[in-house]
């Protein structure tokens, strides 16, 4: 028999726990992870907040990054952790839903964070004395504000697309957790109208986003290439090659992450899952942190004057 949207309470989801012997290993390294990446994220953002130096708009993007893999990393963790811990596979229609809805939020919110970093980059290679004039903190908050915003509706439209949706009763999801693309493909109703909003959105979003990003490492490249200097090229390649690592970590996991659907080998998919949604945030803060000179000073200067502040004992 089938059910509907409207009997369908609980969804099975199998994450990892046919990994049978490996449980307690499995649970210990997510929460290590977890927990890396949230001191990690949290110091960039308290540094970027406390510290002048950093009040600007690259840094400002980069704060903004560490709130969306706090938030992508806490989405996939939470309910993984409870599945290991308790053993419990079932996970409630809302909280399905509502995984649905933060993590394509969040998700697809980052592209356009990166986007805005590609373009402050280009204005820094590219045009460095017009850099206070084509680009600023102001700017990029109305960016920023406008990126979240879109997103946000853009995410309720699929939500509300997705409600309307019926699927067999059980129905066993094959992943750490909920995702728009998988309760599509699971669903046995006419998922026309879904997939249509998918595709444009994945155009939209997906190619436009890769092509502003792409298109600024032209010109970046085009303009590191005509510096003569050896000394003047890699300088000008340190500022940016954080961002592109990033960028390219992004891409890659994620291109590996949607293709996962397509293949039966569902055990390796949510391995590619667990390095997406999981490691994945721990790499942006270790990596801006250990090419970033700028967030090492900050960083040594907020624990010298945290060291320097007198105690008061009684």
């Amino acid at each position: 028999m089938m059910g509907n949207q409207t009997s369908q309470s609980e969804f099975i989801l199998l994450g990892l726990s046919d990994l049978t012997y490996s449980q307690v290993p499995i649970y210990l390294l997510i929460l290590l992870i977890y927990v890396s990446t949230l001191v990690g994220n949290l110091l960039i953002i308290s540094l970027v907040v406390s510290d002048s130096h950093l009040h600007t708009p690259m840094y400002f993007s980069l704060g903004n990054l560490s709130v969306l893999d706090i938030f992508n990393s806490s989405i996939s963790t939470s309910h993984l952790s409870f599945d290991i811990l308790t053993g419990n596979r079932l996970i409630s229609y809302p909280t399905c839903i509502s995984q649905v809805f933060f993590f394509t939020w969040f998700g697809s919110t980052e592209f356009f964070i990166l986007d805005m970093m590609s373009y402050d980059r280009y204005v820094a290679i590219c045009h460095p004395l017009r850099y206070t004039t084509m680009i600023n903190i102001r700017l990029c908050a109305q960016i920023a504000f406008f990126s979240w915003l879109f997103r946000f509706i853009c995410c309720l439209v699929h939500i509300f697309c997705a409600l309307r949706l019926s699927f067999p009763d059980p129905t066993t999801i094959p992943g750490l957790f909920c995702e728009l693309y998988q309760l599509l493909q699971l669903s046995c109703s006419d998922t026309y109208l879904n997939y249509l909003l998918l595709y444009f959105e994945s155009v939209d979003i997906g190619v436009t986003s890769f092509f502003i990003t792409f298109l600024s490492y032209v010109y970046i490249f085009k303009t590191i290439l005509k510096i003569k200097l050896k000394d003047g090229r890699w300088k000008a390649y340190s500022t940016c090659s954080s961002h592109l690592t990033v960028v390219f970590i992004f891409y890659g996991t994620g291109l590996f992450n949607y293709f996962q659907f397509k293949t039966k080998n569902f055990l390796a998919g949510r391995l590619i899952s667990v390095f997406y949604t999981v490691v994945t945030p721990l790499l942006n803060p270790i990596i801006y942190s250990l090419r970033n000179s700028d967030l090492k000073r900050a960083l040594q200067k907020t624990l010298s004057r945290m060291s320097s502040t007198p105690s008061f004992c009684h």
